[in-house]
């Protein structure tokens, strides 16, 4: 079996911008063992903080209490026991220490001989055992030591190898590699040390982080370190999506990764780092189960045939047909299916002409637009949304050192309501005295999950503003869009939609 240590709490915490409090890493470590399942998880890093220090204790009081105490690593350094002492303290059972894995480093860091660095390691990992802490090796830098000085990499794992080390983690710490050479020189150490139980630990710098890390499985290493949406320093380290992928899909090595919880905790990840999960990042990117293509939606509806093996399903989501100028029929049909809605040939043809003049007109479309569309062309009404819910008037009050309030009247199905609410801010005003109108009437309204607003680049102060909005009703999900000048406006006018959404299919 492969095992995968996950380091989001470690290196992926490297990321510029991104801290995560003790809570917070409890949370995710938490979700890393029991809910993805993977094998092991870096947590932090020895003497950065007091903050470091009470978030590596409560991760392992809760792993000891929960049976995952030995999977629980910190990275220590070559200190004279002052990180092992540290990790001792905080309750840890294992240091994965770190040591020099390039005589270029050796010299321009540490100015130390290849001897004096070895037997500073070894009186470590005997400092380490004494306190009882099992040990892992980081050779940092292996991926520049092995091209350029493979005697010094020799050097140390010759001796490292019979020290009572448990595994030797070989970085590509600058993410210098490429895929031949990975396979070379992984290979060069499996072929020596057949013995030895080599980590593989990728960096993305030239977007390699995936094809390497493959190359170092096919080489015969078994492990491969990963973080949560590719965090890390830099450009990131190996997607633990990614490694899920090419392990069972690919390599077909048996792991431990729970594919349906993958999802769960990528976006639980995100929500806490505040970096975005890229949309069209493999296997969690929000557009990579979407079909646009109308000829694609056309194959799928007679076989399947633009689809592969990662099946949405897998991961616990859903394909989706998207709308626009390259939309046909087929990717009309599918959406208009979800919805329960059927439309003649006629009918299907002035919508499907409708829908790609919007997409020509850079019109964003979302599978609840439909029955607006819909509704507009045909002529058979007014728009749901002029019929059944719409704001009569509202007034937003902005002042410094005051909390913002918002003045609301709305329409329902004819009858006026007036409500007002102060907020943290104008559109938390609004919303608050919007539900306040629906708890009185006693309806129930959605969960804001996810507002995302985009400025078009190098816009002026009165550019257009696109605000989304995601919601979840009982686990209903979906988004609306609006478009204006001015932010809480926009957002304003897709909540509107939201609400007519609601209205309209009864839930």
């Amino acid at each position: 079996m492969i095992e995968v240590m996950d380091t989001t709490l470690r290196d992926g915490e490297q990321t510029a911008g991104v801290s995560f409090n003790a809570d917070e890493k409890l949370a995710i470590a938490r979700l890393l063992l029991e809910e993805l399942k993977v094998n092991r998880i870096e947590v932090g890093s020895a003497r950065v903080s007091s903050g470091e220090r009470e978030a590596c204790a409560k991760i392992c009081s809760w792993a000891d209490a929960n049976g995952h105490a030995d999977q629980v690593e910190i990275l220590g350094f070559v200190d004279d026991g002052v990180s092992v002492s540290w990790i001792a303290e905080a309750g840890g059972r294992c240091i994965n220490l770190l040591t020099k894995g390039s005589l270029r480093h050796l010299s321009g860091q540490l100015r130390k001989s290849p001897q004096d660095h070895l037997n500073d390691i070894l009186r470590e990992i005997g400092l380490a055992r004494d306190k009882g802490l099992s040990v892992n090796v980081y050779l940092e830098d292996w991926s520049n030591g092995i091209a350029d000085s493979p005697e010094y990499v020799f050097f140390l794992v010759d001796h490292l190898k019979d020290a009572g080390v448990r595994r030797i983690m070989l970085p590509d710490t600058l993410g210098v590699l490429n895929p031949a050479q990975t396979a070379l020189f992984c290979r060069q150490m499996v072929e020596r040390y057949p013995g030895v139980h080599f980590d593989f630990h990728a960096h993305n710098d030239y977007d390699l982080a995936t094809a390497n890390s493959f190359e170092a499985i096919k080489a015969g290493f078994k492990g491969l370190h990963t973080t949560v949406n590719g965090l890390g320093e830099r450009a990131g380290n190996l997607p633990v999506a990614s490694a899920l992928g090419i392990l069972n899909d690919h390599l077909k090595q048996d792991n431990s990764l729970e594919e349906g919880s993958l999802m769960h905790v990528c976006r639980y990840v995100e929500t806490i780092s505040g970096v975005r999960i890229p949309s069209n990042m493999p296997l969690v990117g929000e557009y990579v189960f979407t079909q646009t293509s109308g000829v694609h939606a056309d194959g799928d509806k007679k076989g399947g045939l633009y689809q592969n093996a990662l099946h949405p399903e897998r991961f616990g989501r859903h394909r989706h047909y998207a709308l626009g100028k390259t939309s046909g029929k087929a990717n009309i049909v599918k959406n208009l299916e979800a919805l329960g809605i059927e439309l003649t040939p006629e009918q299907m043809e002035l919508v499907t002409r409708r829908v790609v003049e919007l997409g020509d007109k850079k019109e964003s479309l979302t599978p609840e637009d439909l029955p607006f569309i819909i509704a507009d062309v045909l002529k058979g009404g007014h728009s749901p949304s002029e019929s059944l819910i719409h704001i009569v008037n509202y007034s937003l009050q902005l002042a410094h050192g005051m909390r913002p309030v918002a003045n609301l009247r709305i329409e329902i199905q004819g009858t006026s309501y007036e409500e007002s609410s102060a907020g943290d801010g104008q559109y938390d005003a609004f919303m608050k005295a919007l539900w306040k109108i629906y708890d009185h009437l006693g309806r129930r309204h959605p969960r804001l999950t996810d507002y995302v607003v985009k400025i078009p680049p190098g816009g002026k102060t009165d550019a257009l503003v696109e605000t989304t909005i995601s919601w979840d009703l009982d686990g209903y999900a979906f988004k609306t869009r609006g478009v204006d000048s001015d932010q809480t406006e926009a957002a304003i006018k897709a909540t509107v939609k939201m609400l007519n959404i609601i209205e309209n299919r009864n839930i």
